[in-house]
C-alpha cells in the first residue's frame, strides 16, 4: 500500500530555510503527481506547491519564488526547500500524492488520495 513518511520539520527563525523530506514507497513514484500541503491552526488545509509526473510544478501565490519542489527519483524522496520563511508559513505539513490526472495546487489540499502523517514547522521571531 501506498506510504508516504515527511521528515525535516522544526523550529526555524523568521527568515531562514529548512528543507522538508516524504519518503515514498509503495506506488510508482515516477509516474504520480505529488504535493505538499499544510494546514495551520484553525484553517483549512491548503495546497503549497504540486509536481506532476512531467516534473512540471505549480506553487500557491502565497509560496511562490521562496519554495522549491523536487523529486529525487533515486531515493523515491519528495522535498520542497523553503526559503525566506515567514510567521504565515507556521502549519502542519503534508505529504500527498495520486495519479498523474488533474494535478494542480489549488486542489492538493484536498483532493488527493494519499497523506503522510504530516511534520510541523514553526517559524519564531
Amino acid at each position: 500500500h501506498v506510504q508516504l513518511v515527511e521528515s525535516g520539520g522544526g523550529s526555524v527563525q523568521f527568515g531562514g530555510s529548512l528543507r522538508l523530506s516524504c519518503q515514498a514507497s509503495g506506488y510508482s513514484f515516477s509516474s504520480s503527481c505529488m504535493a505538499w500541503a499544510r494546514q495551520a491552526s484553525g484553517k483549512e488545509r491548503e495546497g503549497v506547491a504540486v509536481i506532476d509526473n512531467d516534473l512540471s510544478t505549480e506553487y500557491a501565490d502565497s509560496v511562490m519564488g521562496r519554495f522549491t519542489i523536487s523529486k529525487d527519483f533515486a531515493k523515491n524522496t519528495l522535498y520542497p526547500q523553503m526559503n525566506s520563511l515567514k510567521h504565515e508559513d507556521t502549519a502542519m505539513y503534508y505529504c500527498v500524492a495520486k495519479l498523474p490526472f488533474e494535478c494542480y495546487v489549488d486542489s492538493s489540499g484536498t483532493d488527493f488520495d494519499n497523506w503522510g502523517q504530516g511534520t510541523q514547522v514553526t517559524v519564531s521571531s
